[in-house]
């Protein structure tokens, strides 16, 4: 048998254990799994892995690249969050295509098409997004038909005319039912927020407290009382639920008791929110770190440690949004106006390795099942992606076990000219990473070109690996 690539003597492991062993690659997929493919094919290209992991690329299934949002756009698109991505070990990334004005979704997802084609490093997907569940919910089977089986709702944002009441949710989740598809949910209690921070709309007090203000408006019970709130209405209606970014440990006691009863609900949580506590908002530049739903307490992430490691929590992802420190000064000391979100797609693999794998939170398997396979299931493209199994596409990061990197945004590839993590030494970075049998990182550096990534249809979404 004839290869283009084969990877030797390195250790195999995906969600279901690790073995040693060669990987043989014909064209964009895995061609064979064996012993010794090297000595059968001497024309083809060999990269050692000896004392390496070979995992399936991670999967991140919420990124926002290029997303006009809050009076700005967000500064990584399709060619340097790619480029992070691919460094990181990601080679699949899933974007939010949001409908502006009186936009259809399928004319937002040919506006997130535009950003993407014969730019993107690696490939990708898109989710709809409902904002006028009205004219949105009857696109939901022609959305299904083009691969994309996943719509999201806001419950807040409503001055940004995204908001979804509980009205709106119930209809997303039954038409989502209808069609194949699963509804997503950003999960903020609006009017318990909007009244928290009509009453923190004072100088003195963005004055006296800064950036600490955000996490001020945002107890826990703002996002807590909204992941209950939906999880009310997807067991009323027998539909497909995803809590996205969840950051709250509550959400975790929640989420679970509805999985215990037979609830049909999923959640993810993002890098952030299991190494970041809220005491970042007393720094200088604590307004760097503002996101929606904001990074909680260290209870909340020793809570959400656990919901990965009994798969309460199905995956961990970066919900990328980058901006800058120009872009974010324009706060100029009002909360509120801070462009929310944080970038991470080059370190989300380095961040669960380091902190969940090496600190021993999660095991090695439980940290590709997180970030590799259990992505690519719950979002419709398994085994396709996040697998290792021959037939399926050749997505594949090669790790040190103990190598680490100091995070110096200097020498990232993201455009943001800061880092959350800044200073830290983190292992897990990609060594070498491949995206359809085509080495894009090499030696640490992406090697990788624009217009190699593909855009990835799914289907049948909402089923992981509990």
């Amino acid at each position: 048998m004839r290869f283009d690539t084969i990877i030797t003597g390195g250790t195999l492991v995906t969600a279901m254990g690790r073995t040693r062993g060669d990987l043989g690659i014909r064209g964009e997929r895995i061609a064979a799994i064996g012993r010794n493919l090297a000595s059968a094919d001497t024309n083809a290209l060999i990269i050692d892995a000896k004392g390496r992991y070979v995992i399936p690329a991670g999967v991140d299934v919420h990124v926002h690249l290029d997303l006009p949002f809050m009076g700005s756009n967000s500064s990584d698109d399709y060619n340097s969050g790619h480029r992070a991505a691919a460094r990181g070990g990601i080679t699949t990334t899933i974007d939010f295509a949001i409908p502006y004005g009186k936009e259809s979704m399928s004319q937002a997802v040919d506006n997130w098409f535009k950003k993407a084609e014969g730019i993107a490093c690696v490939d990708y997907g898109f989710h709809g997004t409902i904002t006028d569940h009205r004219r949105h919910l009857k696109e939901l089977p022609s959305m299904v038909e083009r691969g994309i089986p996943t719509a999201k709702e806001f419950m807040i944002y409503a001055a940004m005319g995204w908001q979804s009441d509980d009205g709106a949710i119930i209809a997303g989740l039954e038409e989502c039912k209808r069609a194949g598809a699963m509804l997503m949910i950003h999960a903020e209690s609006s009017s318990a927020l909007d009244l928290l921070m009509a009453r923190a709309d004072d100088p003195k007090l963005k004055k006296k407290y800064g950036a600490k203000l955000h996490a001020m408006t945002r107890p826990p019970y703002i996002e807590a009382e909204a992941i209950q709130r939906a999880i009310t209405w997807c067991e009323v209606t027998g539909g497909k639920l995803f809590i996205v970014h969840m950051s709250v440990g509550a959400g975790a006691d929640l989420i679970k008791e509805a999985q215990d009863r037979g609830v049909n609900v999923l959640a993810e949580t993002c890098a952030q929110y299991l190494v970041l506590d809220d005491s970042v908002f007393a720094r200088k530049d604590g307004h760097l770190y503002a996101s929606q739903p904001q990074i909680k307490t260290k209870a909340d992430q020793k809570r959400l440690w656990k919901a990965l490691r009994d798969n309460t929590l199905t995956n961990v992802s970066t919900d990328t949004c980058t901006f800058t420190t120009k872009q974010k000064a324009i706060w100029k000391g009002d909360y509120s106006k801070i462009p929310m979100g944080l970038p991470g797609l080059e370190t989300l693999l380095p961040i669960v390795y380091t902190h969940g794998v090496l600190k021993r939170r999660i095991s090695l398997e439980q940290f590709v099942q997180k970030c590799c396979s259990d992505p690519a299931k719950i979002m419709g493209m398994y085994p396709r992606k996040g697998s290792l199994d021959v037939g399926t596409d050749a997505d594949l990061a090669i790790i040190h076990p103990k190598k680490t990197i100091k995070v110096d945004w200097r020498k990232m590839e993201t455009n943001a000219d800061w880092s959350p993590y800044q200073g830290w030494d983190l292992a897990g970075f990609a060594e070498t990473t491949l995206c359809r049998g085509k080495v894009i990182v090499d030696g640490y550096k992406f090697v990788g070109q624009n217009g190699h990534g593909a855009y990835v249809p799914r289907k049948n979404p909402g089923v992981a690996g509990r």
